[in-house]
């Protein structure tokens, strides 16, 4: 009882003394989260392919049924042991961790539970990604081959300038001036999620709901060759209160949109001398698609689109790059942000100081920019070379 009193009292001066009524399952507060909190930081895109995904299909299964006052560390010990078992990478762990700790944060600021757990152990450890940029002869074939390429010059800003994949596919023309060679990275293109924009979201869907039959359901199992829906289990299913299916609603909002960079990503940078004028014969081009386009243009103001102005999917840009390493015979299984990798080495070993590449990247932090230079053998025999001439004259 002593004991009991004492904790109490702990808590009323603390400010933490519980309040009336019981605390939320983690079930609970994860989908008010999700639904309420998250998406005023969280960008749609991150949402729904990051924060949704991990929530439902590992968070809420395994974690759901505590409430937040009685989740104990021993738990999440227990969940990440689990998850390591099912296959899950470190650093999917580690997103899982972060998403949760996040959540449980705002809990104890909204006097939900009076701490977070998640900061009470070790967070998983993240494994080093491994980094491929590409040396300078690399690159060099890499642009030789994109120069016969139609949107070429996209790789020649990548690999030159290090912009991210999202500031590239949303650069606009408006923001590129050849005449003094800069370009200004002011915006972000994300494609955000097709969201209801009409005044009834459940009629508006209502032809596209599923539901499961009835046990006795006397249709066909089969029909013209395909299974009959009673047969399917999941999400296949729409809840009695669906007001899914966006995508199809005439009213609907979301679709590609222009964001701003956080923090130091906005920036104005130069371009370098030999690749204007490769950007005023890609604009030539581009201005007679739009013209053999005509009406089907759409016209986003983009420097890389599709050849009727539409912008440019981050898959098939991927694969555009992925088909562009084969074709000049680099041996590297380089992403495409290993582009911007590659770009901040190379600047290094051109012997740019670090501060001014931080600047040309857009990095908010010193530390950040030095993660992205790597030691090449370039550098290294320079290094050795000096140290000899120190030494040994």
């Amino acid at each position: 009882m002593t004991r009991k009193v004492r904790e109490l009292e702990k808590q009323r001066d603390s400010g933490k003394t519980d309040k009336p009524g019981r605390a939320p399952t983690v079930a609970e507060w994860m989908r008010i989260y999700l639904d309420e909190i998250a998406p005023l930081k969280v960008s749609d895109l991150t949402l729904v392919s990051t924060y949704r995904p991990k929530v439902e299909h590992w968070i809420i299964p395994r974690l759901g049924a505590h409430r937040l006052d009685r989740l104990r560390p021993e738990h999440l010990d227990a969940f990440y042991a689990y998850l390591a078992k099912q296959g899950l990478a470190q650093n999917t762990i580690l997103q899982i961790h972060r998403i949760l700790s996040r959540a449980l944060k705002i809990a104890v600021r909204r006097e939900k539970v009076a701490r977070n757990v998640c900061t009470l152990i070790d967070a998983p450890t993240a494994e080093d990604v491994e980094i491929e940029p590409l040396d300078a002869d690399e690159a060099r074939d890499v642009l030789d081959v994109a120069g016969s390429q139609r949107n070429g010059t996209r790789w020649s800003v990548a690999l030159a300038l290090g912009l991210r994949q999202c500031e590239a596919l949303g650069l606009r023309w408006k923001y590129v001036d050849l005449k003094k060679g800069v370009i200004r990275v002011f915006w972000q293109i994300k494609h955000q999620r097709y969201r209801h924009g009409c005044k009834d979201p459940h009629a508006c869907g209502e032809r596209l709901h599923r539901y499961p039959c009835p046990k006795d359901c006397p249709k066909a199992k089969r029909t013209s060759g395909r299974k009959h829906v009673c047969d399917k289990a999941g999400q296949k299913f729409c809840p009695p209160d669906c007001a899914k299916h966006a995508p199809s609603c005439p009213e609907r909002v979301g679709g590609w949109t222009f964001v701003k960079p956080k923090g130091k990503s906005k920036r104005t940078v130069m371009i370098p001398p030999p690749l204007i004028p490769l950007l005023k014969l890609h604009q030539e081009a581009q201005r007679a698609e739009k013209e053999a386009a005509g009406e089907r243009w759409q016209d986003y103001d983009l420097v890389w689109c599709h050849p009727d102005g539409r912008p440019i999917d981050a898959g098939q840009d991927w694969d555009e790059w992925k088909e562009l390493l084969r074709l000049a015979e680099v041996d590297k299984d380089a992403r495409v942000h290993d582009a911007r990798h590659t770009a901040a080495t190379l600047l290094i070993e051109q012997g740019v100081d670090i501060s001014v590449v931080q600047e040309i990247l857009g990095h908010s932090q010193l530390t950040t920019t030095k993660r992205y230079t790597h030691i090449t053998a370039t550098l290294s025999t320079e290094a050795a070379a000096r140290m000899g001439r120190a030494l040994w004259g």
